[in-house]
Formats: structure tokens, sequence, C-alpha cells
């Protein structure tokens, strides 16, 4: 074997989980979209806005595609952008400005942009190149039009996930959702949520005690909805009605795992009769069916208490790398895979996430 195959053994797969694909001009998305909401579209977009500023823009300036738009909307400049610049195996397109469709009121054209945009990103973008694969969007408003949805294009060889938006009217756990797990189980899919649309919409107040006044305030507390849940998901015991499906909790951080884990199962043994469908400890069923992300990663003073939080609720396989490309805060794969242990560093890398979606 020459030393150049013998690299390319060694090198450790890398697989982003969060990389945000655009849409170049809403015009791109006319021809999957019925005529009777062309001119909503056009004028309003997905029609929910965002109250918080921030002061360094969402999108980096420095990944404009050359032939302009926004960043992350060009497939060939994010190609050379980020994933042959980082030598990226696999990048897992989490969409961009679509999220929030679930917090329109109107929930028919929340259904039509999401049917639009899957088959815009089908055409669009996961057939440029096999190293995209795609999060298909669903209104998660609507729940059975979801489920149809995920029937639709679930079954297409390059959608490895659903995906919907973190901010919503109710937590995830409630049985009003079940229908969209059913799908997602059934189509062998793990379902998603990724955070900036809280407090928007339909949805409600970010935080248990109303609105925050800033963009620094709104982001620094986004966790504790990702918590609320986790923590609905497992005590409503839809990991129990739906044993194969998995939940990806992109960009809501790390470090609040423990004390989460910790808590349910100190107020389970006490309170275990009020949910007696759950048949192990809730820490279980968070390690058996919960995947995080790295981006946001916490930056302790000493990067070793970042690994003692992974030891202590045992997340060695429940972490993946990524890389939040364009927004302000990307994360190169060397700068957010250090802090970690070198012995799991290939599982968050790639590894992990292989697994998840079925790739090799």
């Amino acid at each position: 074997m020459n030393s150049d195959k013998a690299v390319e053994k060694e090198k450790p797969l890398l697989i982003d989980a969060d990389v945000h694909n655009g849409i170049k001009n809403r015009e791109d998305l006319l021809p999957y979209l019925p005529k009777a909401w062309h001119q909503q579209w056009l004028e309003s977009g997905t029609g929910v806005g965002q109250p918080f500023y921030s002061p360094v823009g969402v999108l980096r300036r420095d990944a404009v595609p050359d032939s302009g738009g926004n960043p992350g909307s060009d497939p060939e400049f994010l190609l050379r952008d980020l994933v042959e610049r980082y030598d990226i195996d696999y990048a897992i397109l989490t969409g961009s400005g679509i999220l929030e469709i679930s917090l329109n009121p109107d929930y028919d054209y929340g259904n039509a942009l999401a049917s639009a945009y899957n088959d815009y990103l089908i055409d669009n973008w996961l057939s440029v190149s096999p190293r995209f694969k795609g999060s298909m969007v669903i209104n998660h408003s609507d729940p059975v039009a979801a489920a149809k949805e995920i029937d639709r294009i679930g079954g297409h060889p390059d959608i490895v996930q659903v995906i919907m938006s973190s901010g919503a009217r109710m937590p995830y756990g409630q049985r009003f959702y079940h229908p969209i797990y059913e799908a997602a189980e059934r189509n062998g899919l793990p379902v998603a949520i990724h955070p900036g649309t809280e407090g928007r919409g339909v949805s409600g107040p970010p935080t248990p005690s109303g609105y925050p006044s800033r963009y620094l305030e709104w982001h620094n507390i986004l966790p504790t909805n990702y918590m609320a849940h986790i923590n609905s998901l497992v005590c409503e015991g839809v990991f129990e009605k739906f044993p194969g499906l998995k939940f990806v909790a992109i960009e809501g951080g790390i470090a609040w795992l423990p004390h989460l884990m910790w808590r349910m199962d100190k107020n389970h043994k006490a309170l275990r009769d009020s949910v007696p469908w759950l048949k192990k400890m809730p820490s279980e069923y968070i390690r058996d069916h919960i995947f995080l992300t790295t981006q946001p990663i916490e930056e302790p003073e000493r990067p070793q208490h970042l690994a003692q939080i992974i030891e202590m609720c045992h997340a060695e396989d429940m972490i993946m790398y990524s890389s939040d490309y364009p927004h302000w805060d990307f994360d190169p794969p060397k700068v957010a895979l250090a802090p970690f242990p070198k012995e799991i560093r290939s599982k968050i890398s790639g590894e992990t996430a292989a697994r998840l979606y079925g790739l090799g």
C-alpha cells in the first residue's frame, strides 16, 4: 500500500450535521409552489418575523457566493467553501429561512411551502453532489399533513432526516405531534429540531418569563427550550410508543444535559406513578434516543471540564460535529473538535452521525 492510500485510510470520517443551505431568490421556489401562494411568498416569505436584532448579523459576510445572493444559497460555492475546504465527507443540509413555516398561522400555506421547499431541495441541492444529504422540512403545526409529507419524500435516498423548528406552541412530547413520529419511524428517519424561531409567529414567548430585551439574552437562554422538549418527549412516553425513533437537538448546546438527566431521574423515583408507561429511567431514554451537535459548543475556562460533563452523563455516543455554516458563529472542524478527548473525537467527527444517518 502506498503512503497516499495509507493516509486516506487513516483519515477519520467527517460529517457536518448542521449546514444551512438557502434559497438564492424567492422566485426559485415558484416552479414548486401552487400559483395560489405565489404572491404571498414573493411579498412576505414565511411571514414570520425575527423580533431580535443581532449587531453582528446572522450570516457570515465572507461566505457570499461568487454569483451573489445570501451565504449558503449557491450549492457549487458551498461545496468549495465548506465541504472541499475542510474535506467533509457529508454535509447534512438543514435549510435556511424556511423552518419557521410551522409558526405561520395559515397551516395551508405552511404545508404548501414545506412541499415546495422539499422538491426544490431535491432538484437543486441533492442532485449536485453525493456529499449533500437533506433534511426534509415539515409543517409541525399540522401533524397529519406533516406525516403525509414524510411519506411522500421520506423514501428518497438522499433525505436522511425530518427537521422542524424548536419554536412551538406546545412541548414536542404531547400526543398532538405523534403522527409525525409515527411517520418518521415508519420511514426510518430521525427527527431534528433547530433553534432560531423561539418567540416568533404563533410559538409564544421564548422563555417561561416572557420576552427578553436583546438578541444576546435570547441567544443565551435557547437551551432551556431544548430541555423542555426533551423532558416532554421522555415523560410523555414517546420513545416507548415509537422505540425506533431518534431525536436530534441541533445547535442547542451540551453542558445542560447532566443537570436535566439527574433531575429527571431523581424526580422519577418519587413520581413514577404519574408516568407508568416508562419502563426505564429517564436518563436511559435520553442516552438511547437523543443526539446533540457541537455548535455552539460551550467554552469553559478549562477545556477538560467539558470532557468531564460528557463523562458524567455517558454522552460519548450522542454528540455529532456541526459547523453551523454560514452563520456568524461558524465552527471549523479543528476548532470544534479540539476540546474533546482524543479517544472519542472520531465518534464525534463522523462515526455517530454515520450510524444515525446510515452513511458509509
